[in-house]
């Protein structure tokens, strides 16, 4: 029986679960410890083909190219794993095509040994090259001999399992499971000690360090195989989606861990974070996207263990958002107690309330949709804040109420920030919960008809003695329309202070309030008009005093025109004399105002 001596390893870090190898000093591959044997019978062995001589001199045949046959310990040696596995097929079928019965295997045991020996060496050879695969340095053409050579014998195990022939003892060898647990052990320890650390880890947690490393050598090793790896496989191994199914259930089993542990909030942010926002994105960067499957990898983290990280993070948001709208609520009503009036600016009554709390809504929601990937969860951050706006409407309605000095420009302020969050309201209510949307805009509606009346009222009060003269002999016959215009235009002076567009509410609703008074005095009916002169002269009257109404509304930001439309339709309909005509003139006015009493 001929002996070995100790066989060698190609370098790199010794595998714990491939016991039994040892480094290489020198040379990097596995050789077995004896001479090359150039010559051996034609059953499949190894051999060589030397160039032949004549007296010292090469034959002239020796200037054509000589096809050399290289030893199986050769092939080791220049990493041809394929062609060192075609090498020992071939004397497997040749050794054991000769043995039909089971006891002359012991005639050709050292025979069999050696083939056993090989194998294990080839074997050991090709773990060792899957498990540098990821270096980058890796030997790409030894890779793709080494998978080359694990799917010839995989084909091999097949032939095996198909005849009723003695087969050897390492039939079926399995390379191809063997593949794959190298692949997975591989993974595993790349995740564990993650080779490619945060680039800064100043300011973070261990948690969010230990996450942020894995990772980086996530997308690192992934971008390996898609750019290098991919091109050692054949393409129907799909090998790009192996690596990237390995390397997704090994840091979602991490992730598991890190999420039973009970994190504090900064922690559970970056977590969810890596879930629905790094990790997808990672996966759909270019060089990623056309080679991976993402949709088929899932989530990082099933429904049981996102949904309270969800929880948890959404309460903290909450209970963020409710402190800070209090507080600025409480700011501004703490500088009205103190007597302090709102900022001006272009000279307008301005308060920041809305603006605050506008933005930190915006930036929270945006924040937690990126953090949760679900719109509507990001939403339920603000499922309290009808019950803030409610706040918001009881501390104008106490301002009001009290009638302090400054509670006029306070009010005149606060129907900026009623515009504001109404704007909001309408324009991004995907920041909204709808249900809460429609009962912040209901709140927001009376405010500003509160916010109006307190204004208005004491003005209809100053005019009150001018408005009872409206439609009466002497308003017939006497210029007292031009001292009612003259006292609304004093009176508009002292409701400036609100924001432009504002403003221009406020005086479309006292433009609406003065209509509804000077038709309501008309329809009063004190004035008799007996004759045709009388109401063709109430017609010119009501008319020109819609023009001039209209004219100082329009100028002092009014937008109601159709409100000069009704008074002069009303003008038109105290000029008939038949009852036929006026019954088709009032329903007209009916039809095109249906609103008017």
């Amino acid at each position: 029986m001929r002996t070995r001596s100790d066989s060698s390893e190609p370098d790199g870090t010794r595998p714990n679960f491939l016991p039994g190898l040892t480094a290489r000093a020198s040379g990097g591959n596995w050789f077995r410890g004896k001479l090359p044997r150039l010559f051996r019978s034609p059953r499949g062995q190894d051999t060589v083909n030397i160039t032949s001589t004549t007296d010292g001199h090469h034959s002239p045949k020796d200037e054509e190219p000589q096809n050399v046959i290289l030893t199986f310990e050769e092939n080791l040696g220049l990493h041809k794993y394929s062609e060192a596995s075609q090498l020992l097929i071939q004397r497997e079928e040749s050794l054991f095509g000769e043995i039909t019965e089971l006891d002359s295997l012991a005639r050709h045991e050292e025979e069999v040994n050696d083939l056993a020996e090989d194998y294990g060496i080839l074997k050991r050879n090709i773990l060792q090259t899957l498990l540098q695969s990821l270096k980058a340095d890796a030997n790409t053409e030894a890779l793709t001999s080494a998978v080359k050579a694990i799917y010839q014998e995989d084909k091999q195990d097949g032939l095996w399992r198909q005849t009723d022939r003695t087969r050897p003892g390492w039939r079926p060898n399995s390379w191809r499971e063997l593949h794959d647990a190298t692949l997975h052990n591989l993974v595993n320890e790349r995740m564990d000690y993650p080779s490619t650390p945060s680039a800064n880890q100043e300011g973070q947690s261990s948690v969010e360090a230990h996450i942020h490393s894995m990772g980086r050598q996530l997308k690192d090793d992934l971008l390996m195989v898609v750019e290098v790896v991919r091109n050692c496989y054949p393409p129907e191994t799909d090998i790009c989606n192996v690596y990237a199914r390995l390397y997704h259930q090994t840091f979602s089993a991490r992730l598991r861990k890190v999420a039973d542990f009970g994190l504090e909030d900064k922690d559970c942010q970056f977590l969810l974070r890596w879930v629905n926002e790094y990790y997808p994105g990672l996966l759909q960067k270019p060089a990623l996207a056309s080679e991976i499957n993402a949709e088929a990898l899932g989530k990082l983290l099933p429904p049981e263990l996102l949904e309270p990280l969800e929880e948890q993070y959404l309460s903290k948001q909450q209970h963020e958002l409710m402190t800070y709208i209090r507080r600025v609520l409480e700011e501004a009503k703490e500088m009205w107690n103190n007597g302090q009036e709102p900022m001006r600016e272009d000279g307008c009554y301005v308060s920041p309330v809305a603006y605050d709390i506008i933005q930190l809504v915006n930036g929270m929601v945006t924040s937690a949709k990126t953090v949760l990937g679900d719109l509507h969860k990001a939403q339920s951050i603000t499922s309290k804040l009808n019950g803030l706006m409610q706040s918001f409407k009881t501390f104008q309605d106490e301002v009001m109420r009290q009638n302090k000095p400054n509670s006029k420009a306070f009010t005149k302020a606060n129907l900026g920030n009623i515009e504001q969050f109404r704007d909001t309201l309408t324009k991004n209510g995907d920041l909204f919960l709808e249900d809460v949307r429609k009962d912040c805009l209901s709140v927001l509606t009376d405010m500003k008809e509160s916010a109006h009346m307190y204004l208005l009222s004491p003005v209809h009060e100053v005019l009150k003695p001018q408005y009872r003269k409206l439609g009466t002999s002497d308003w017939l016959n006497k210029p007292l329309f031009e001292k009612l215009l003259v006292s609304i235009q004093a009176e508009i002076q002292e409701l400036q202070g609100s924001k432009e567009s504002c403003h221009q509410e406020l005086m479309s609703k006292f433009h609406q309030e003065v209509t509804v008074e000077y038709v309501k005095r008309l329809l009063r009916g004190e004035v008799k008009l007996k004759d045709k002169e009388r109401q063709d002269k109430a017609y010119v009257t009501v008319k020109n005093d819609a023009e001039r109404l209209h004219s100082l509304f329009i100028k002092m930001g009014s937008k109601e025109d159709w409100l000069k439309e009704i008074l002069i339709k009303i003008a038109e309909v105290l000029k008939l004399q038949e009852l036929p005509a006026i019954q088709m003139q009032v329903a007209s006015l009916g039809s095109a105002f249906p609103d008017l009493r």
